[in-house]
């Protein structure tokens, strides 16, 4: 889920989870600049004092700079945004503020418009990617994608609709869980499970602040729904399966990846060597081994054997920040960043231990291709994607322009 529709229950959370009360900070303003300021200004300052705290300990410094930039122009601050992210481009991590929906309304200023063009002619755009699908639906405002090798056929889920939808290989859509029919929340990742042909995704309800994971049989009827069995928020987002069955997802609220016992129906944690914030996209690599969680920082790598952990070095002039889709491809990860300004999907070779980037290739930037995307699926050496989420034109659970849905296009490249 691309998160800036997310962003005021992402501040709450990370706040208390660093140890901030909403008392924190209260700066003396004058009433008609309090006036001037969006309403989320209190929790947007907290949050720039945490990721401040949090700046020298980053491993992507990159990625700090270009949240606190955006954050502050969130606030109208436009001199302290240019000065961040003045500091972050210089880094050439591939950051882009053109699409950005905070950053972006500089276009027109020379200086802003300056930084745009450098970063355009050092990060060209890209177009390999062709369309593979289109709905007749407008308003899915799809999420996950999910692919049946077996049955050769892709599931899609939609926030807005709450059901998953099927397409065959001649592109034809229909419901595989239709709407309304189980009561079901905005669903959100999904997977197969081969060993069974079932389908697991994740549900979250923004606004009644509810999480569920769900389990259809190969025909879409619900099997069960797993709810968390505490007291806490949770914002149940990507998910993995392993080989035996466990289930991995990422939680973007409690900030936390959750490991579902199939047995006991009970969801705990699972360590990890930093603090995450809003986890999303989430991978496993062919060994069943070494798990890959992407949040707004980075990617931190864990040995599922071992229990240790440890982030990803993204190497210089790199980032892995802002990922949402994130899937693991014959030693690459292949992501979907629609975080870091414009979005665009890329291939980070991996080390052969797993453990750094040692390549990147840039699949796809600044095309016809990356309106939106949010999330893929793998079809052998094809790469299977949503190109037009629509998910900004959402608030909450509700759409805010049906005057500006269009159908929802899934585009494929080859992967090399």
């Amino acid at each position: 889920m691309k998160r800036h529709c997310w962003f005021p229950i992402f501040l709450t959370c990370l706040l208390f989870l660093f140890g901030f009360s909403p008392g924190w900070y209260a700066p003396q303003q004058d009433k008609a600049q309090v006036n001037d300021e969006p309403a989320d200004a209190p929790e947007v300052r907290q949050q720039i004092a945490v990721v401040e705290k949090r700046l020298p300990q980053l491993v992507d410094r990159g990625a700090g700079l270009y949240f606190l930039a955006a954050s502050k122009q969130h606030l109208g601050e436009t001199r302290d945004a240019l000065r961040l992210l003045k500091e972050c481009l210089a880094l050439h991590q591939g950051f882009d503020p053109a699409g950005s929906p905070e950053l972006g309304v500089l276009k027109g200023s020379k200086e802003f418009d300056d930084l745009v063009a450098n970063v355009h002619r050092e990060f060209p755009a890209v177009t390999q990617s062709r369309i593979a699908f289109v709905t007749e639906e407008k308003d899915l405002i799809p999420e996950g994608l999910a692919y049946d090798a077996g049955r050769k056929v892709f599931y899609l889920s939609s926030l807005n609709r709450r059901k998953i939808v099927k397409i065959t290989a001649d592109g034809r859509v229909t419901d595989f869980v239709p709407a309304g029919r189980d009561a079901l929340l905005p669903i959100l990742g999904i997977r197969l499970d081969s060993s069974d042909g079932t389908v697991w995704a994740n549900s979250w309800e923004q606004n009644g602040d509810r999480s569920e994971l769900l389990h259809f049989d190969a025909a879409g009827q619900l099997l069960a729904r797993y709810p968390p069995n505490d007291a806490v928020k949770h914002g149940f987002n990507d998910l993995v399966l392993r080989k035996t069955g466990e289930v991995l997802l990422t939680d973007s609220v409690g900030n936390q990846v959750l490991r579902f016992d199939r047995n006991a129906h009970t969801f705990r944690p699972l360590p990890v060597s930093r603090a995450l914030s809003a986890p999303n996209g989430i991978a496993l690599d062919d060994d069943d081994r070494q798990l890959y969680t992407a949040d707004d920082f980075g990617i931190v790598r864990v040995d599922l054997a071992s229990g240790s952990s440890a982030e990803v070095p993204p190497g210089p002039r790199n980032t892995l920040a802002g990922i949402d889709g994130l899937y693991w491809h014959k030693g690459t990860l292949i992501a979907v960043q629609n975080a870091i300004g414009s979005p665009r999907i890329a291939a980070f070779t991996l080390s052969r231990d797993g453990a750094q980037v040692i390549k990147t290739t840039v699949l796809e930037n600044r095309s016809p291709f990356t309106i939106l995307p949010t999330t893929g699926a793998l079809r052998d050496n094809d790469f299977y994607f949503i190109v037009n989420s629509q998910s900004d034109n959402m608030n909450g659970d509700h759409i805010m322009d049906v005057t500006r849905l269009q159908p929802v296009r899934i585009a494929v490249l080859r992967l090399r």
